[in-house]
């Protein structure tokens, strides 16, 4: 029975991490797009994001061959488990699929707080890695503690080149009531949607790959170079 509850747990910690990884990295797409618009000669400011987006992907990667390995496809999660999803949801009042973009380039105010929110999700997503990796269920999967330890390392870059933007354009750090809503998202998530997906005997599997059905998902204007 133990060895049931770990094998659950392992496989639903992977699943929603695989989501995450996966809008992550296609979010970042429509950020980059953001980006290149308003500040087309801050070479380095791109350069960091860009490498945001391949690490995201290269986790998402990382945790798509743990499943592969396993024979096994993602159990299915939604946005409801995307933190920043949630994030955006409750910032924007609308889903990332519905961000209007071209608005957020062009109010300083919204690309502002579209920072922020970013910086707080992956300074979230390096405090949880950290907690992670000494979880006992998780120090038994070899493979996985070494995609935490990727991820680990790799995190601190991601929230350094939004917090940079803020300080260049004089921009506010996030006030305390934003991390209140970063911390109620954390939450909510792990007391009470990660056990309710635990104890959900009819939550099923993907057929697919998220990752198959990227570059229609995109605007053409968002993606990445040689897509």
């Amino acid at each position: 029975m133990r060895d049931w509850f770990r094998r659950r747990y392992l496989d639903l910690l992977g699943s929603i991490y695989i989501y995450n990884e996966h809008r992550g990295y296609t979010s970042i797409d429509r950020v980059l797009q953001a980006v290149r618009a308003r500040d087309s000669g801050n070479h380095a400011l791109i350069a960091a994001i860009e490498k945001h987006r391949a690490d995201e992907r290269k986790h998402y990667m990382m945790f798509k061959r743990w499943f592969e390995l396993q024979g096994r496809k993602p159990l299915y999660v939604d946005r409801t488990c995307g933190h920043i999803d949630r994030f955006v949801e409750i910032m924007f009042r609308r889903t990332i699929d519905d961000l209007d973009t071209r608005a957020v380039i062009a109010d300083d105010a919204l690309f502002e707080k579209l920072c922020r929110v970013i910086s707080l999700t992956e300074q979230r997503g390096y405090r949880q890695v950290e907690i992670l990796l000494r979880h006992p269920a998780v120090r038994t999967d070899k493979a996985l503690v070494r995609i935490f330890e990727v991820i680990e390392k790799d995190e601190p870059s991601h929230w350094a080149p939004y917090d940079g933007w803020l300080r260049a354009n004089g921009r506010r750090e996030p006030k305390w009531w934003e991390r209140r809503i970063d911390d109620f998202i954390h939450s909510e998530l792990l007391f009470l949607k990660l056990p309710a997906l635990f104890l959900n005997p009819w939550l099923r599997r993907r057929t697919d790959w998220a990752d198959e059905h990227d570059a229609a998902a995109l605007p053409a204007e968002a993606l990445p170079a040689g897509a």
